[in-house]
Order: structure tokens, then sequence, then C-alpha cells
């Protein structure tokens, strides 16, 4: 039962799952509150082994109405999602190794039919279904898709049923992150990257229809790590790249691929000549798939993403720098350094004017595209940050009515168990004019900061940590102590903030008035937005709203 008077969980409920002593079912914000209104996890006698080896990724999938005459309908639940959600992903960096990925929607093209037999000796699949249909399974709905251990779960977001509908298991490598396309109009649309290396494209509405032994109709990328062997850190799809998707390594290499080619094509790329130095090398022939190689840096790079127009692309590493380039032309355009140790997160705002990055150092970096560089940070995690996502579905208060975002909100979550909620507003930050004389104090303005940095660096450029001295901070609105083990990502949608823990459990958040304004209607409580949308997020420090 929930102890509605002081807002603990003392034993486990049908809407909620117990919780450790101490922990909160709401967190306060300027808005109201918002409660926990249930949780995903997997079943425990599923897991074959202890799951450390892996940190949990999660991604939400949205399948778009499409009928489903072998599959029978089904019962009526008590949530439904309207069409449209972007794909999320955000996964903890653990040993500093580790990494996150965010999959963005974009990109159609072609599907080979395959038969998945020669690529499937490797796999194997379970269900925690005994029928020879799916029934929780109507032909859409948005799902959540999460790896623990050895395994991949599928869960109805749109169900208070905490156990997945569907799991996948494989039998000589561990899933480390995957990426869902929205917008793939036929054929596969779901990513996942292995711990070997290995790559698997799949439609998911063919696993969810199918809940045999077998991971079906698999196109198999980089099989045995024929072109690259160190582990796969992040993948992404292209936005609007006509089914093309990115799979980044532990090695600092990127790949290119297509999913219309086949999955076997040999491709063979000359040897890097400077490791220090960025380069991108192009298969020699036209079947070949990878398409091309990016080499990136000497170390791992932990986290990808795209802006949502797939113009730029994000990518931050062990070495504590964040790169953005211009993805067409395949030109380093800008990033810098972290304070101290590796960046695992980061993402971009739906406009493509910010990008957020957290990590080892313990803070969330504000960057600016028009600057190239940063131009806020916030402390208040007590370790490392390893999600960070942007809340493009929450509208300012205070909003110019001139159609442009004045105020930016975004969260982050990190190893400390905590979620973080920040307020970004340019206009107001106060930002560093000058150190002043040597031992004195600095002087601060507020208003835009274009007019008192410095010039705008030169293209390429990669810039060191500048000095906390001189960059303005952010003070967080929330931070509250959402999970009992440390966090590894965070998704926000219309109705609610999802957030994960690295052991594999979800909590969902509804946010203030939803709940109550849908009690009695079972339509839209967790209905998600027909626009894609962005995720960003930062951290946070102490506030009047801290639990």
């Amino acid at each position: 039962m929930i102890n509605t008077a002081n807002g603990m969980i003392s034993q486990s409920s049908s809407s909620a799952n117990a919780q450790s002593p101490g922990l909160k079912t709401y967190f306060k914000t300027p808005e109201g509150r918002y409660k926990l209104y249930y949780e995903k996890t997997y079943p425990s006698g599923l897991l074959h082994y202890a799951h450390g080896k892996t940190v949990t990724q999660a991604t939400l999938a949205h399948l778009k109405d499409k009928p489903a005459p072998s599959t029978p309908p089904a019962p009526p639940s008590s949530f439904s999602a309207s069409s449209g959600v972007r794909s999320a992903a955000a996964r903890l960096l653990g040993a500093g190794n580790g990494s996150r990925a965010l999959g963005f929607g974009g990109g159609n093209g072609g599907s080979k039919s395959l038969s998945g037999s020669s690529r499937m000796g490797s796999l194997g699949a379970s269900s925690s279904s005994t029928s020879l249909t799916n029934t929780n399974f109507d032909g859409k709905g948005t799902y959540i898709i999460f790896n623990v251990g050895d395994a991949i779960f599928i869960s109805d977001l749109n169900s208070q049923d905490k156990d997945p509908i569907k799991s996948i298991h494989f039998s000589n490598s561990n899933p480390v992150c995957h990426a869902f396309d929205q917008d793939a109009k036929d054929g596969h649309d779901l990513l996942i990257g292995l711990n070997s290396g290995d790559v698997y494209s799949v439609s998911l509405r063919q696993q969810l229809q199918d809940v045999g032994k077998k991971l079906v109709g698999a196109q198999h990328y980089n099989k045995d790590g024929s072109v690259n062997n160190s582990r796969c850190t992040s993948v992404a799809w292209v936005p609007g790249g006509d089914g093309a998707f990115v799979v980044a390594h532990a090695d600092g290499n990127l790949y290119v691929y297509e999913k219309s080619k086949d999955g076997a094509g040999d491709s063979s790329f000359p040897v890097i000549k400077d490791q220090t130095q960025f380069s991108v090398a192009h298969a020699r022939y036209s079947k070949s798939n990878p398409i091309a190689r990016w080499h990136i840096c000497q170390s791992a790079i932990n986290s990808i993403a795209f802006s949502t127009d797939g113009a730029y692309l994000a990518t931050v590493g062990r070495d504590g720098y964040l790169r953005v380039f211009d993805y067409s032309k395949e030109q380093l355009i800008c990033g810098g350094k972290s304070y101290y140790g590796a960046l695992l997160c980061c993402a971009w705002s739906m406009d493509g004017k910010y990008i957020l990055t957290g990590g080892e150092d313990d803070l969330v970096q504000v960057w600016s595209m028009e600057d190239r560089k940063v131009v806020a940070w916030g402390e208040g995690h007590n370790s490392w940050v390893s999600g960070v996502a942007f809340d493009s579905y929450w509208s300012s208060p205070n909003s110019d009515g001139t159609g442009e975002t004045v105020m930016y909100r975004f969260g982050s979550v990190g190893q400390d168990t905590r979620l973080l909620l920040w307020d970004l507003e340019m206009d107001e930050i106060v930002v560093p004019l000058r150190r002043g004389p040597p031992g004195g104090s600095p002087t601060f303005s507020t208003g835009s900061q274009s007019a008192h940095w410095d010039n705008v660096c030169p293209v390429g450029t990669l810039q060191p940590a500048p000095s906390m001295r001189d960059v303005p901070k952010l003070s967080p609105l929330v931070a509250h102590r959402v999970h009992t083990e440390p966090l590894s990502g965070l998704i926000f949608t219309q109705e609610s903030v999802l957030t994960v823990c690295r052991e594999g459990h979800i909590k969902i958040w509804m946010r203030p008035g939803v709940a109550e304004n849908q009690s009695g209607n079972s339509e839209t409580v967790l209905s998600t937005s027909s626009k894609d949308k962005s995720l960003l997020s930062s951290k946070v420090g102490s506030s009047s709203y801290r639990q």
C-alpha cells in the first residue's frame, strides 16, 4: 500500500512496486508535483546469471497504426498512446568505458528480404508468453526496449504490468545499445549493438508478433567482429538518411552502414596513419557495408547523438572531448574538453542550438553551436553524470510570442541515484565580463552572453576546458533521489518522465496534473506527442525543491 500521508511506499501495490524506505513517490517542481505512477522491470527468473556486465539503456519506440491480421486483437487496455514519439536511449557508464546512446527518428530506405537462417546461429530468443501469438500486441502502441545482462526486454508503456511482454536472449554476447527509427516506412526499424561488436537490425513489429525461440528476420552486420572486434558503445539512425545508421566502437572508430545492403558485404579500409587526427575513409566497392569509417579518437567513443535535422553529429568520449561534426561534409566543426575525466553522455536541443554533456567531472555543461563553446555549467550531482535530455514537451511560461524558444527545460541523472531538473534562460543568465586585476573578483553582467564573450573560435578547433570562473553557473530546480541504484538514463514524454537505473528498473513519473486530469479518461494518460522531440539533459545542484 502507499502511505499518502508522507508519500512513502511501505509495501508493494498494483500500481507501483515496492521501494526502499526513504524514497518518496513524488517530487516538487514550480509547476506542481511529478508523481510515481508505476514501474517496469524484468522477470528475475529469466536472467541466467548476474547481470553486472552491462548497464541498462532504455529506448522508447512508437509503432504507428498498422493492421496486423495474423495477430488477435489485444484486450482493451486502460491506457493508449497517440501517434508519435521520438526514440530515446540513455545508459549509464560503468568504470568510465561504457556508453550512452540516443536513437533518433529518421530515415526510411528499402528493406532486404532475409530468411535470417544463416545469420542466427549465435542468437536464441525466449518470451515470457507461452502462446503461439502475442495477444499483448495489436499492431500499434508505445514500447520500452531495455537491456539487462544477456537479454533485450520489450515492455508495453501503456500497461501497468511491471513484467515485459517479450524477451530476447543473446547466447554469445551482451546487448549494449539500441536505437529505434520511428519513421521507417517498412522493414527494419530497430538496431541492437553488442559487446562483441556485432550489430543487428530487426523489425520491432515482427518481434512482437512472434513469440518463438528465435529473433526473427535479423540482418547481421560486422559478424564476429569482421570489420571491428571492439565493443559497440552507441548506435543511431541517421535522420532523413534513407536507412543509413552509424555505429560507434570502443576503439574510437565510427562506421556508417546502409540497411538496404547485405550485412555481410566485404569492407576493407586503409590503415589509420595518424591515430591522433580525425580522418574519414570510404569503402572501395559499391556493395561494401559499412560504407565509411570515421576515426574519431584514440580511446572509446561513449555516446553519439544527431541533431534533429541530421545535419550535425555530436560524439563524446573517454578522452573527455565533445566533438561536433558536419555529417554530410564529414568535417569537424567544434568541440572542447571536460573539466576532468571522460564525457559519458550528450544530447541536442530540439532547435539544434545547444548540446548537453555530462561525465566524470560530475558536471553538466551547456554548449552553444552559435558560439562554439561552453556557455553554462551546473553542479549538483555527487557522482558521474550518466544521462542528459532536453524536455522538449515542456513549454516556457514566459514565451516572447515570436515562436523562438527563450527558455529550455532539461534533466540529468547520475550514479548518485538522483534526477536533477534545470531551466536554461540565456537572456537572464549571469555572465562573467572579465576577471579584473590579479587577485580581484570577476565582474558580471546579465543579458545575452554572445556580446560578452571572445570572438567565436575557428571552425575545427577543439578547446581546452575553460576556467569555471569564466563560465556562468546554473542553479537547479529539482534534486530528487529516484532510485536506490545508480541511474543510467532518462526519457521525457508528453505525459511523463521515465528514469532508468543501471540494474534494469524503470520508473514512470506522471507530469503535474496528468494523473488527476486523466483519472476518468482512459484514452490519453500516456499519450505522446505527434512531433519528433529531441532529448537533452543537464545536471543540477541545490534548490528549494531538493527532496
